[in-house]
C-alpha cells in the first residue's frame, strides 16, 4: 500500500470555482484509478487560490491481472462468423481454444504498476478538466482556468513520471506568493502540509474560514461591535487568500446614516468586506477586510487604501439614497411606482403596472380571509413594487423590498404597508421565513397567485426539470403562507377571478374551471413534496385528497396529519386492514349481484352476539364521528373510529358473511356497507398502500 500526493499549482483560481474543482479532481482521478484496477483506502481534496491538491492513502501497488474468456461460434460455423469473431477479439484462429465443437477466445491482461496508471489518469484528468471557463497560454494547447505552472505527483516519496505539455511532475512547490515565494521540496502529504503552513499557506479552506471568523469576531468584540454573519461571503473570502490577515477599519461619519442593508450590501458586493454592527443601535459602524499578507505597518497602508475606495463606493450609495428620498418626498411612493407602466412583466401579460392592478384586486378579495384591512392591503399592493424604479435597487437589485420598506416609512405610510414591501416576496425558498402580518401575507399571496394564474392562463407550465419562471417555488410559497397562517382558503373559488383577469390580459380564450382544476392539481403535487419532509406519505395525502374540501389546504393537511398519526397506532393499522377486508368483500359481492350494499342493515336479523355488538359499535361510532367531522375534529373522529377495531375483528373471526340464508347474507353485506360508509367519512382508506 502506498500514499499518493498530487498538486496542480497555477495562477489564482476564482474563489467560486475552487471547491467544485477540488471535488472534480478527486472524482476524475479516483474514478480513473479504480476503473484501471487500483484500489485505495481514503481520499482528501483541498484547494487554495493557487493550487488544487489531492491525497490518496492505501493505494495498491499494481492492478490485478485479468483473465477474460469469450465464447465464439461453433467450429463448423460459416467462415464469415469465424472472421467476425476474430475481428472482435483481435486474435488469430490459431490463438483460439477449441472445446468440443466450439471456439473460445481467452485473453490475459497482466497487472500494471501503479505509477503507469497514475500518469495516464492524471494526464487525462488535467486535459479534460471540467472548468466552467478555461484559457490557453503561451504556445501550448493545454487549457486550464489560469496558467498552470507546476505539478507534484508523488507516490510515497517517489516522483511519478508525468509530462503534460512540457510541465514535468516533480516534488517541489512554492509557498506564499509574497511572504515565502521560494521553492519547497516535499516527501509526502504530511510533510507537504506542514511545510506549506510554515511557508504561510493554509491548505484547508475550513481552517482559513475559521481563522477569519475567529479573528474578525475578536477584533469586533474589542470595539464593542459584532460581525454581521454572512456565510457566503466567508466562504468566498476564504478562497481569495492563502494566509488570511484580518484588518478592521471605520466607516466615515458621513455614511453612518445610510440603512444598514445598504452599507452591508455595498461593502460585500464591491469590496468583499464584512460589516460590523453596533448591537445597541443596529448601525453598521465599521468593516473587516481580509488581506493576504502580513505587513510591517500592521496593515495601515492597506486599510488607508481600502478606506479611500470604500468612501467612493459609499458616496455613490448615499447619492442614490438621497435621490430616491427626494423622489418619494416629491411624488410619493405611488409616484415612484408610476414608471412601472414602462416595464414589461411579460409580453402577453402586460406591464408591471397592469400586474399591480391585478394584485391589488386580488389583495382586496383575500383581505377577509387573512384578516387584513382591505384598503390597507390594496394600498400595499400598489406600492410594494415601487422600489424597482429606485436608483438604489437599480444598483443593488438584491435590496428590492428592503428599500421599499424604508421609502414607505419616509412617505409616511403605515408599518404594515412598509413591512409588506419586503414581506410580499417571502417565502423566497424552503428555508425563508413566512410573513405573518396580515397585510404582508395578503399581498404575498396575491403576488404569487397572480404569477401562477397568469402562466396557467397562457398554458406555460413547468415541464420536467425546466421551470424558468420559478412557478414551483411560487406554489410552495402559497402552500407555506396558507399553512403558516392557518388560512381557510378554498382555492377553486379563489383562483377563478385571477384566472379570468389573466385570460383577459393575455388575450387567451379559455374556461376558468378546468384550468383552476389543473392548477389545483399542481398545488397538490407540491404539497406532497412539502409534506414528505415531515413524514407524511403520499398515500395518506391521496386518501385525504379524495375527500370533499380538498382545495382547502389547511383542512386537507390537518386531516392528513391526523390520519398519519392514527395509522401509527396498532388500532389504526388493524382497523384499516379490517376496512379493506370489508371493502373487498363488498366490491366482489356488488359486482356479482349487480347491487350496492350501502343501506338497510337491520340488527333484528343479527344471528350472533358479535354481529349485534358490531351493530351497537357502529351506531356509537357514527354518533361520534359525524359531529367530529362536522367540527373538523379529525383527531376525535380517528379516536372514535379506533373503537371499531375490536368489534370488526371479532365479527370477521366469528361470522360468515356469505351465509346460506339470502336475507342474513344481504343484511351482513349491508352491515359491511355501514362500516365502509362510516370509515370513508374520515378519509378514503381504500387508497392507503399496504
Amino acid at each position: 500500500m502506498a500514499d499518493l500526493l498530487i498538486e496542480l499549482f497555477s495562477e489564482e483560481i476564482p474563489a467560486r470555482m475552487q471547491t467544485r474543482a477540488a471535488d472534480d479532481l478527486r472524482r476524475l482521478v479516483t474514478d480513473g484509478l479504480v476503473e484501471a484496477g487500483l484500489t485505495y483506502e481514503g481520499a482528501g481534496a483541498f484547494s487554495t487560490p493557487r493550487r488544487l491538491v489531492l491525497t490518496l492513502s492505501g493505494l495498491t501497488a499494481q492492478s490485478r491481472a485479468v483473465r477474460e474468456e469469450r465464447k465464439g461460434p461453433r467450429t463448423n460455423a460459416p467462415e464469415a462468423a469465424l472472421q467476425g469473431f476474430l475481428r472482435a477479439t483481435g486474435l488469430t484462429v490459431d490463438q483460439l481454444d477449441v472445446r468440443g465443437d466450439t471456439y473460445f477466445a481467452v485473453t490475459e491482461k497482466p497487472g500494471r504498476a501503479a505509477p503507469e496508471i497514475i500518469a495516464e489518469v492524471l494526464t487525462s484528468a488535467v486535459r479534460n478538466f471540467p472548468w466552467p471557463k478555461s484559457m490557453r497560454w503561451g504556445s501550448g494547447n493545454l487549457r486550464w482556468v489560469r496558467p498552470l505552472h507546476s505539478i507534484i505527483c508523488l507516490l510515497d516519496d517517489q516522483v511519478v513520471p508525468v509530462d503534460i505539455d512540457g510541465i514535468v511532475a516533480g516534488n517541489t512547490t512554492r509557498g506564499h506568493r509574497f511572504m515565502a515565494p521560494g521553492v519547497i521540496t516535499v516527501t509526502g502529504f504530511a510533510d507537504y502540509e506542514e511545510k506549506l503552513q510554515a511557508a504561510r499557506v493554509m491548505l484547508r479552506a475550513d481552517q482559513r474560514a475559521d481563522t477569519i471568523w475567529t479573528d474578525a469576531t475578536n477584533a469586533a468584540f474589542a470595539k464593542g461591535l459584532e460581525v454581521v454573519e454572512d456565510k457566503g461571503l466567508l466562504a468566498e473570502v476564504a478562497g481569495l487568500v492563502e494566509w488570511p490577515v484580518v484588518l478592521m477599519g471605520p466607516i466615515g461619519e458621513a455614511f453612518l446614516g445610510l440603512p444598514p442593508e445598504v452599507l452591508q450590501t455595498s461593502m460585500r458586493e464591491h469590496q468583499k468586506f464584512f460589516s460590523l454592527r453596533n448591537p445597541a443601535t443596529g448601525r453598521i459602524e465599521a468593516f473587516i477586510t481580509v488581506a493576504n499578507i502580513l505587513t510591517a505597518d500592521d496593515g495601515a497602508t492597506i486599510l488607508q487604501g481600502n478606506g479611500k475606495v470604500l468612501a467612493a463606493r459609499l458616496s455613490d450609495a448615499r447619492f442614490f439614497w438621497e435621490n430616491d428620498l427626494r423622489t418619494v418626498s416629491r411624488a410619493g411612493l405611488e409616484g415612484m411606482a408610476a414608471g412601472l407602466a414602462n416595464v414589461t412583466f411579460h409580453n402577453r401579460l402586460g406591464s408591471q403596472t397592469d400586474r399591480i392592478a391585478r394584485i391589488e384586486a386580488m389583495a382586496r378579495a383575500l383581505a377577509p380571509v387573512t384578516g387584513a384591512d382591505a384598503d390597507e392591503a390594496a394600498l400595499a399592493a400598489r406600492v410594494v413594487k415601487a422600489d424597482l424604479r429606485s436608483e438604489m435597487v437599480g444598483e443593488f437589485p438584491e435590496l428590492q423590498g428592503t428599500m421599499g420598506g424604508y421609502y414607505a416609512r419616509a412617505a409616511g405610510l403605515s408599518d404594515a404597508v412598509a413591512n409588506a414591501c419586503k414581506g410580499h416576496y417571502q417565502p423566497l425558498g424552503p428555508d425563508d421565513a413566512v410573513p405573518h402580518e396580515a397585510v404582508s401575507a395578503t399581498v404575498a399571496l396575491a403576488d404569487k397567485l397572480d404569477t401562477l394564474t397568469g402562466f396557467w392562463a397562457m398554458d406555460e407550465k413547468p415541464t420536467g426539470s425546466k421551470d424558468p419562471f420559478a412557478l414551483r417555488r411560487a406554489a410552495l410559497g402559497v402552500i407555506r403562507l396558507v399553512l403558516g397562517n392557518g388560512l381557510r382558503l378554498p382555492l377553486r373559488d379563489t383562483l377563478a377571478a385571477p384566472l379570468a383577469a389573466n385570460f383577459a390580459a393575455s388575450g387567451t380564450a379559455g374556461e376558468t374551471a378546468p384550468v383552476a382544476e389543473n392548477l389545483l392539481g399542481f398545488f397538490h403535487d407540491r404539497l406532497k413534496v412539502f409534506l414528505k419532509d415531515e413524514g407524511l406519505s403520499h398515500d395518506v395525502i391521496d386518501a385525504c385528497l379524495a375527500m370533499p374540501g380538498n382545495d382547502d389546504l389547511d383542512l386537507l393537511v390537518r386531516r392528513a396529519r391526523a390520519l398519519q398519526a392514527f395509522l401509527k397506532t396498532d388500532d389504526g393499522e388493524n382497523l384499516v386492514q379490517g376496512f379493506k377486508r370489508a371493502n373487498n368483500i363488498l366490491t366482489q359481492a356488488e359486482a356479482k349481484d349487480g347491487v350496492e350494499y350501502s343501506f338497510g342493515a337491520d340488527p333484528a336479523f343479527a344471528e350472533d352476539e358479535v354481529e349485534r355488538a358490531l351493530f351497537a359499535a357502529l351506531t356509537r361510532a357514527e354518533g361520534q364521528i359525524t359531529p367530529a367531522i362536522a367540527a373538523e375534529d379529525f383527531a376525535g373522529a380517528m379516536a372514535a373510529m379506533a373503537a371499531l377495531r375490536a368489534p370488526i375483528d371479532a365479527f370477521f373471526a366469528g361470522v360468515q358473511v356469505n351465509a346460506e340464508n339470502a336475507i342474513v347474507r344481504r343484511n351482513r353485506l349491508n352491515l359491511l356497507g355501514q362500516i365502509r360508509t362510516i370509515c370513508l367519512q374520515v378519509a378514503d382508506l381504500s387508497r392507503l398502500v399496504g
